[in-house]
């Protein structure tokens, strides 16, 4: 989750930009940077950490400029230092470029621009990118315009991502001056353009509107495909294709919650939206994709220690412990360690067998829940490693652990828990891999990049989803019991769907494994009972999903099916079909969950609840 800040115009440009980036300094603390046009050259200034940093670089070392682009920085290609932060220029030093987001071919890009003579001195995907435009600036013999380079290499590009441009070697549109010049585009992660008032001849950029709101309240939201062009004129706004496209402009009236909350009806909303980015910044830094490695840079145990576990305890309450169960599953699949996951609030009161062989990992949210937190001091009393899963540094789990994996999933206001528990999962598969690198060696390269195409898959579901599972709680809002279903893997993302309806909507629910429905549940199933299954996966637990469904229709249940197959293929017995993306098996949960949420979201505001703080419940437990 990077912060992107830009401006054309007659003002001076640093200040516009520092202030831009300290409205969005929460988007990342890696590293920050600017660069503007000063003399017809492209000058720059990056600092490693806090924005703060680059603060005081800047103070000896003073840019001037009329317009130019400003980033703050949470790594994902490339370990945090000077020379990954941006702004990136290209190799022949006349193209810089800021960059949101994942480019997931960006290996095959790199050795084509390796072998055609470009250099590389940073480990980022970004500095791809610049190389990439700036190939496209001559391409061909003939002179392109940094817009043209930009479509042409956005052409080949593979992943999410939102990035500016400036360049020295600029081309003048018909009728426009070609004194200054940014080129944006974005697919996936949000890009807002700024417009300055009638006359004024500016215009503003930024990943946010927060950053916006100081200077002009009139905003463009770019969509996907979009490439906009921004002068002191006005901005031009073109899709891949190079034909021009119109986007409204809207004039935000938010006050200062409302722009806490930008733009949304409620945080949970916000919240759920926000997991695209959120799942990438919990990968971010720690994937090395050319190597195929896992980095954790927070685990004070040495390898070998960590190669003497023979045993893995996952603690937690609430949705963590949902996350618990699918970790289970997936570091007894990845590592062949054996995993037991307990209740936080139960682990101590068990005599659990501990040793200096067990690993115990604490999951939580806010590092503060009491139950979590005893659950880990008896695990660490019986001689065990602690490691956390947590979202905010310096919490009590963090200070008492020997290694932190942060999902940096940043503020989570919504007391039920969303992008916490997404990112809790992702932040458990690398864990899964870095103890399979420790094991076994290596990691095999699919599985990183399955964790890459995830974002994708993430903002797909929600766009596609979030009007249908409105519709879904018009229809069944009234209904007063719920049964969700699933199996394997799945069937914690059944605990977790039915614990969202209950704590949203208060309407009562129940999440069991498939298998275990004719055991008990299938008494309750009426036509008044709706029943959530989760029908994804191979054909084995394909095949007996779809038998419970039948099975519940035959009993005139309501069937509701989340799918990533074919609709056909469940043989006509449902009255409702929620798809989604298809993505590996281990990372299908985070998929699945989403519309669910979204379910629970809709289904509270439609009966009235208060969503981001229901009846009863605290963000964080911090009392036994």
């Amino acid at each position: 989750m990077c912060g992107i800040v830009g401006y054309v115009g007659s003002r001076e440009v640093v200040p516009l930009l520092m202030d831009g980036l300290r409205r969005l300094e929460y988007r990342g603390y890696d590293s920050a940077g600017v660069v503007v046009i000063q003399d017809g050259g492209l000058e720059t200034c990056k600092a490693e950490g806090k924005l703060d940093r680059l603060k005081e670089k800047l103070a000896g070392q003073p840019l001037y400029g009329r317009y130019g682009l400003g980033h703050t920085r949470w790594a994902t290609h490339g370990p945090p230092s000077e020379r990954n932060a941006h702004p990136m220029v290209d190799s022949k030093g006349r193209v810089a470029l800021i960059h949101n987001g994942i480019i997931e071919n960006f290996l095959p890009l790199k050795k084509r621009l390796i072998a055609e003579g470009w250099t590389f001195k940073s480990d980022t995907d970004t500095e791809v990118v610049a190389n990439l435009v700036s190939s496209y600036l001559d391409d061909g013999g003939s002179r392109h315009s940094l817009r043209d380079a930009v479509t042409r290499a956005c052409r080949e590009l593979e992943g999410m991502y939102a990035f500016a441009a400036v360049s020295t070697t600029l081309i003048a549109a018909a009728g426009q001056d070609a004194d200054q010049e940014i080129v944006a585009a974005r697919q996936g992660p949000p890009l807002v353009l700024g417009l300055g008032a009638p006359g004024s001849r500016e215009q503003f950029l930024a990943s946010d509107p927060s950053a916006l709101l100081v200077h002009t309240k009139d905003v463009i939201f770019l969509e996907n495909g979009d490439i906009a062009l921004l002068t002191p004129d006005g901005v031009e706004i073109r899709n891949r294709q190079g034909e021009d496209v119109q986007r409204p402009v809207q004039r935000l009236t938010w006050d200062p919650i409302q722009a806490e909350k930008g733009g949304y009806k409620h945080f949970m909303l916000k919240e759920i939206h926000e997991q695209t980015q959120a799942v990438q910044d919990t990968f971010a830094g720690r994937v090395d994709f050319e190597r195929s490695e896992i980095l954790f840079d927070t685990v004070k145990l040495s390898e070998d220690e960590l190669r003497r576990v023979e045993r893995i305890h996952l603690l937690a309450c609430g949705t963590s412990w949902h996350s618990a169960l699918i970790g289970k599953f997936l570091i007894e699949e990845l590592a062949r360690i054996p995993v037991e996951v307990d209740y936080g609030s139960e682990y101590r009161y068990r005599k659990p067998i501990v040793d200096s062989r067990v690993l115990a990992v604490g999951i939580s949210q806010s590092g503060e829940t009491a139950d979590t937190l005893s659950a880990m001091e008896a695990a660490r009393d019986g001689g065990a490693h602690l490691f956390a899963v947590c979202n905010v540094q310096g919490s009590q789990a963090t200070r008492i652990s020997d290694g932190v994996i942060y999902t940096h999933a940043g503020p989570e206001i919504g007391v039920a828990s969303t992008k916490a528990f997404t990112t809790q999962l992702v932040a458990l598969y690398l864990l899964a891999l870095y103890l399979r690198q420790l094991r076994f060696g290596h990691v095999e390269r699919h599985y990183l990049n399955d964790l890459a195409h995830l974002p994708q898959a993430v903002n797909d579901v929600i766009l596609k989803q979030e009007p249908r599972m409105e519709e879904l709680a018009r229809r069944y809002f009234r209904a007063e019991n719920f049964l969700y279903l699933g199996r394997g893997i799945n069937y914690p993302i059944a605990l977790e769907g039915a614990l969202k309806l209950k704590e949203i909507s208060y309407i009562h629910a129940e999440g069991y494994p498939a298998g275990e429905m004719k055991h008990g549940p299938i008494a309750l199933i009426d036509r008044d009972m709706p029943v959530v299954s989760i029908a994804t996966g191979h054909d084995t637990v394909f095949e007996k999903a779809k038998s419970n469904l039948q099975e519940v229709k035959a009993r005139d249940g309501v069937v509701i099916a989340l799918t990533d197959r074919d609709p056909e293929e469940l043989g006509g017995v449902c009255d409702e079909i929620i798809e989604v993306p298809s993505v590996s098996p281990l990372l299908q949960p985070i998929v699945n969950v989403i519309p669910l949420q979204l379910l629970a979201y809709f289904t509270g505001v439609r009966r009235g609840a208060d969503v981001d703080q229901p009846r009863n419940l605290a963000k964080s437990v911090t009392v036994e």
